[in-house]
């Protein structure tokens, strides 16, 4: 038991674990009154082990800059109850793993893959994709404004634009995408009433059976792919993948599958939940609706907002691999550390006015892509999807509006909206 000096109390710990708090203002709450009262404290919900709660933007980065002292691969990268974690380890022969992407990875296997699919991401690169991003967001423009001025933002727009893009850079098949989707919402919305695969009562929010479930699928579906891509390779990302090679050998199959799950569901999920979040603040604050369409060089301006407001990616774990000290406090070897990206896009000493939405807001220096050696790799495509987006949108608005009660996804790991309903009048 920690100290009393560093301990969090018992509701501000609970709210950190609990799904449905990330589904409102509550997590905010308790991030904020963290920030204020002990910014890097250890947490003990019932049926978790101790971990640090690191809510500080300064905090954050300094672990995130120390990949050899704090890992990603010995503990599990995200949040889980001590039962969760014994069932996973028993599922898998003792890793606190159900997966190994680049995620679950430290050095010197990290930077070997993270290579493999660097090139695809690099700004040069992407910038060749923008005339086929720009079609695909003009039709999907072109479908919200033929809904007859009202529509569910998400549904019909946030989610398939990001799905589109990356489904055609990893090479499966438009008829395939409802399938993705699905099970890109099973896996992140694992504890989430409407998302979930499964309703079950159970002591632990996630139900690790249920998420073996919705990997194993994507295994199924991605192995056809690579064997067909090995058979005959293409001009796409799964060709690479199912040719890869590591040190002289093919990579894993296990790697391989965990490969093309991080990009099916990170390289869109995170990017809707921030399309749909930055129409949430245009509804919510006409005055920065129009003042971005006034100029649309101010889009790129409303984007980084619009992440460090969303932050869709809440939380990752870290363990130390050495006695350590962040921020005045001594962390232990072996110690697990809770970063809340959140919490540090909040952060009062950083951002002025930390809790306004300002499109103006610059310099921006958010944290949602995470920082160091995991910094996300897709970071400059999903800006300049959501960029695209916005410059073919927002010139044929006139207004737009709330048409109901938005509603966020329950996850501690990834969360965002899940329904936004607006209604709006075209140009």
């Amino acid at each position: 038991m920690a100290p009393s000096e560093i301990r969090i109390p018992g509701d501000r710990a609970e709210t950190l674990v609990d799904p449905a708090a990330y589904a409102g203002p509550r997590i905010h709450e308790t991030y904020a009154w963290l920030r204020a009262n002990n910014p890097l404290g250890v947490a003990q919900p019932e049926g978790y082990d101790p971990f640090w709660v690191v809510t500080r933007h300064a905090d954050i980065l300094d672990i995130s800059r120390q990949n050899a002292l704090f890992h990603s691969g010995d503990r599990s990268t995200t949040i889980v109850s001590a039962a969760g974690d014994a069932r996973i380890r028993q599922m898998t022969g003792g890793s606190p793993h159900l997966v190994r992407s680049l995620v679950q990875m430290d050095a010197p296997d990290h930077p070997k893959y993270r290579i493999l699919t660097q090139a695809w991401f690099l700004p040069q690169n992407i910038r060749k994709l923008e005339d086929r991003i720009r079609t695909i967001a003009r039709a999907s423009v072109d479908r919200m404004l033929a809904s007859g001025g009202q529509c569910d933002f998400v549904s019909e727009v946030a989610l398939h634009f990001p799905l589109h893009v990356i489904m055609e850079i990893l090479g499966v098949p438009e008829a395939d995408e409802p399938r993705m989707l699905m099970l890109t919402q099973e896996l992140f919305g694992a504890a989430d009433p409407d998302l979930g695969r499964e309703e079950k009562e159970t002591a632990d929010p996630l139900d690790m059976g249920a998420i073996q479930g919705v990997l194993a699928d994507f295994y199924q579906y991605f192995a056809k792919i690579s064997a067909e891509r090995r058979e005959h390779p293409r001009e796409d990302l799964a060709t690479l993948i199912a040719t890869s090679e590591i040190d002289g050998r093919p990579i894993s199959e296990f790697e391989a599958m965990s490969y093309y799950v991080i990009v099916a569901t990170a390289g869109h999920d995170t990017t809707s939940s921030t399309t749909a979040g930055a129409m949430q603040a245009l509804c919510e604050h006409p005055d920065q609706l129009a003042w971005v369409q006034a100029d649309p060089a101010r889009i790129p301006g409303l984007i980084d907002e619009a992440i460090r407001w969303t932050t869709p990616v809440k939380t990752f774990m870290r363990s130390a691999t050495e006695d350590a000290e962040v921020g005045g406090r001594a962390i232990a070897k072996g110690d697990w550390l809770m970063l809340c990206y959140a919490s540090g896009n909040r952060d009062e000493t950083v951002f002025e006015n930390a809790n306004a939405f300002r499109a103006d807001r610059s310099p921006n220096r958010q944290l949602a892509f995470g920082y160091g050696a995991h910094l996300c790799l897709g970071q400059h495509l999903a800006k300049m999807e959501m960029r695209i987006l916005y410059e073919e949108l927002l010139p044929r608005l006139k207004s737009v509006e709330l048409a109901g009660e938005p509603r966020m996804s329950q996850a501690v790991f990834v969360n965002g909206l899940k329904s936004l309903p607006i209604r709006f009048v075209a140009a």
